[in-house]
């Protein structure tokens, strides 16, 4: 889902490799169950409350007060509510941006609620979308939210040529949404949004689109005062809606988030106010942080949260009192490795997919059933419409690979010593080891390889351009589901639009295929699912991408660290629900 896999938060391997982190449905969603329960796929549905009202119910046993620390590998790429579309800074972004809808996660799933607006009323012909705003929400300055707030932020969306990395379904949904380039460029006048009065936004569609309330969720839709927009700058320090605000950040290094005594809890029916900070740290060696936490020594350690998922090397020592510091969750997500069809020929592609090793590539990860399931598939298990097909040739995410047959295909193409190459983060032991072990089976192959080392700070930049010199690797390096349902995939990710929005595998571009996604985008959910499993195989087959694993969370938490649970839309610990026992 959330989110772009190229993405954030990841277990130690993706983190390693810097992806973006979701996570995959466990039975328990939270850390009761043990180290013996390595969690179950699960299927999400789109629930809805629109009678929700705050104040959030409490989460049983908490208390307020005290410093929580949360620590990753992987660094967020920015705040600014425009351009985040990782899961990591999405998480994040839930306890300082409030939006007109937001997810309450109930038992483990996820249910719509209104949060600065209602859940919107859709016209006669479903083109247009009405909104009727809360009255009295106010900015961590104490100012009130505006209703031309949160249509501005809806015009900010479009500046994509300065927020590259947000969402982009208002392009394609939106009136006018392939023409109007934000209001940096094309001003303040736009078709596909209007205010009535001090409470009302009106948003207009060029075609139907029933999950618009669902996406309005994303911290892109947070109100921002046209008069406080620095562009660049605003990333630094955005303004606050939500329970918590910033008070210092060194970005690619820290964030400390404290109490925003301007939030009130009484209009917010997904959100909670517990630690005093908390405070964010990046950067970290996984393995190390966790084993530290898993001590719990000193006071820092056991008031800390490592959201990389757990290393497989420390999953013997979850016994006894220990098993409680497991947390175990749910998200909609899948990871791959990318095969970029613009520069490598499909009879490449499927030599490539026969030398995969994928065995010795899990276990270099430090992957294990706690927090992954092997994949073959473009949808996880997750999302509705869901299909376990039988599995495209050599794309079943099992074996160790054939090298000699690879190279017999390559030889056989006229392509023998066919250049790959790919950035890895070169300064972590993981990433290291996984680029060694492809580097090595691919040259076994045929191939001549070119893994090209990046420091973690430029890994998210680098994979993120679709013009550098590099043909595999390439993000979005995994998908979550923005909503339970195929159209927050193949829309997205198999356009041909989405070369130039930056998270496309395999950079497909392909006008018959452009088409039949439209069509079944338009389609009612129940005729829809079907129709997105059979375009899955029929994609998959193409070789856009080697399929790695469903995600899984199974994290590390101190031992003063209260019950936690995760978040499903987002594969992360619910850090806004989190807090510390004493």
């Amino acid at each position: 889902m959330a989110r772009r896999f190229t993405v954030a938060v990841a277990a130690t391997a993706a983190a390693a490799l810097g992806l973006a982190g979701c996570s995959s449905p466990s039975s328990n969603n939270d850390n009761t169950g043990g180290a013996n329960d390595t969690g179950k796929i699960t299927q999400h549905a789109n629930a809805t409350d629109p009678n929700a009202k705050g104040p959030a119910k409490d989460v049983p046993g908490s208390r307020k007060g005290g410093n929580l620390t949360v620590q990753a590998q992987v660094t967020p790429n920015t705040f600014d509510p425009t351009d985040i579309y990782y899961v990591d800074s999405n998480e994040i972004g839930k306890m300082i941006f409030r939006t007109p809808t937001q997810f309450d996660i109930r038992d483990g799933k996820p249910t719509l609620v209104p949060d600065l607006t209602d859940l919107g009323t859709p016209s006669a012909d479903k083109l247009s979308w009405t909104f009727k705003m809360q009255p009295g929400i106010k900015y961590e300055d104490g100012t009130e939210v505006k209703v031309e707030d949160l249509a501005y932020s809806i015009k900010r969306s479009f500046a994509h040529d300065v927020f590259q990395n947000g969402p982009t379904y208002q392009m394609s949904y939106f009136k006018d949404g392939d023409k109007y380039k934000g209001p940096y460029k094309d001003g303040d006048t736009y078709a596909g949004v209007e205010t009535q009065g001090t409470d009302t936004l009106i948003i207009h569609l060029s075609k139907q689109f029933q999950d618009l309330p669902f996406y309005l969720t994303f911290p892109m839709f947070t109100p921002i005062p046209k008069a406080k927009d620095t562009k660049q700058e605003y990333k630094n320090h955005p303004l606050s809606t939500g329970p918590y605000k910033f008070k210092s950040y060194q970005a690619g290094t820290s964030l400390v988030l404290e109490k925003n005594t301007n939030w009130d809890p009484n209009t917010d029916p997904a959100r909670h106010q517990y630690p005093d900070t908390v405070n964010f740290k990046w950067g970290v060696d996984a393995v190390k942080a966790q084993q530290a936490i898993l001590n719990s020594s000193g006071t820092e350690d056991a008031n800390s949260i490592n959201y990389d998922n757990v290393d497989a090397t420390l999953i013997p020592q979850l016994t006894g009192d220990k098993k409680e510091q497991l947390v175990q969750g749910e998200s909609p997500c899948n990871r791959v490795f990318q095969l970029d069809t613009r520069k490598i020929p499909l009879e490449v592609r499927k030599a490539i997919a026969k030398a995969y090793p994928y065995d010795a590539i899990y276990k270099a990860a430090g992957l294990s059933d706690y927090v992954a399931e092997r994949s073959s598939t473009i949808l996880p298990p997750s999302v509705p419409g869901y299909e376990k097909y039988t599995p495209v040739e050599d794309l079943d995410g099992e074996g160790a690979g054939d090298p000699a047959a690879a190279k017999a295909m390559l030889e056989a193409a006229g392509k023998a010593g066919f250049e790959l190459s790919w950035y890895y983060d070169n300064t972590k032991p993981i990433a290291q080891q996984v680029a060694q072990v492809r580097a090595d089976a691919l040259t076994k192959a045929g191939f001549v390889v070119k893994p090209i080392g990046v420091a973690t700070a430029d890994l998210r930049k680098k994979v993120g351009d679709y013009d550098a010199p590099v043909n595999m690797g390439q993000s979005p390096a995994g998908w979550c589901s923005d909503w339970p349902s195929g159209g927050s995939w193949f829309p997205v990710l198999f356009r041909s639009q989405s070369i130039d929005e930056g998270q496309s595998w395999g950079m497909l571009s392909d006008k018959a295929l452009d088409k039949e996604i439209d069509d079944i985008a338009s389609l009612p959910a129940d005729q829809s699912q079907s129709k997105w499993a059979a375009l899955d195989k029929k994609i998959l087959e193409q070789y856009v991408a080697i399929p790695w694993y469903y995600d899984k969370m199974a994290v590390i938490k101190g031992k003063n660290v209260g019950t936690t649970t995760g978040d499903p839309t987002m594969g992360v610990p619910n850090f806004g629900n989190m807090y510390l026992k004493s």
